[in-house]
């Protein structure tokens, strides 16, 4: 990844949270009272769209699945509700992924987690506690753009469908720090003008792992994409070590991503 990174100005600007229970199935006139502010699109200080609440998945990301300290804090930092759609506001949350248009979703807040703790865990970030340059395929709706934002010195981020290039633009908002940039376009393509890449992220899996994305990265990095696994068995994680010209391929757990498309629209 390379040098220390600066102070990131995205969290820094959004609306503070008062604290509330820490509860992740609040009564009914707390979900009332989350949803009345998610209709705002800003956080009530209650329910569950509060600070609270965020502080409590984040707790139990850290205690069930063994989030990466880096991955906590910064999950700790970003309002997942903000991205999401008001009438979901009040499930951000939950462990579970939501709809955001398109057919497309945002993922789990713990295969996020997972993704982010084993880019996490490669050469570079071990060496600089930074992931240095990103390239992520797949801004979706710039969820998981903004927990990069705090973990990276670089980040770049490819959308391949304009409807939702344009809302992660909309969420993200003018308080988008300097450092993240969107793109529009291809993301089998990766992001060549950029390359090469200290970390690579996919949000879609295929087949194949596109040529282009191993070539992109760099000397030392590591790459996590969903990719299907033998024999018909559906998608597992994907993490690519590169030394050289040498590739060292590590599969994970299972999961479950939308597939990985080419072209843009």
């Amino acid at each position: 990844m390379s040098d220390k990174p600066a102070p990131r100005r995205f969290p820094a600007a959004l609306p503070q949270a008062t604290p509330a229970p820490k509860t992740l199935r609040p009564q009914a006139p707390l979900q009332q009272a989350a949803r009345d502010a998610a209709q705002q699109h800003r956080p009530s200080g209650i329910g569950l769209d509060s600070a609270a609440v965020r502080l409590a998945l984040v707790q139990r990301l850290r205690a069930e699945f063994h989030c990466h300290e880096a991955v906590c804090q910064a999950m700790r930092q970003v309002p997942r509700h903000l991205f999401v759609d008001s009438a979901l506001a009040t499930q951000a949350y939950e462990d579970t992924s939501l709809p955001i248009g398109l057919g497309q979703t945002i993922s789990k807040p713990s295969v996020v987690a997972r993704m982010l703790s084993l880019l996490h865990e490669g050469a570079t970030a071990r060496r600089t506690g930074s992931l240095g340059r990103v390239l992520e395929i797949g801004t979706g709706c710039g969820y998981q753009t903004a927990l990069l934002g705090h973990m990276a010195q670089r980040v770049l981020s490819v959308e391949r469908l304009k409807p939702l290039h344009d809302k992660a633009r909309a969420n993200l908002g003018e308080q988008r720090a300097s450092h993240i940039r969107l793109v529009y376009g291809d993301g089998r393509l990766g992001h060549p003008p950029n390359a090469p890449y200290d970390s690579i992220i996919a949000a879609a899996g295929g087949n194949d792992l596109p040529e282009a994305w191993l070539q992109q990265l760099a000397d030392g990095g590591r790459l996590v994409a969903p990719m299907q696994a033998a024999q018909g068995r559906g998608q597992a994680l994907l993490v690519v070590d590169r030394q050289g010209d040498d590739y060292r391929r590590t599969l994970h757990e299972a999961v479950h991503f939308v597939p990985l498309k080419s072209g843009i629209e």
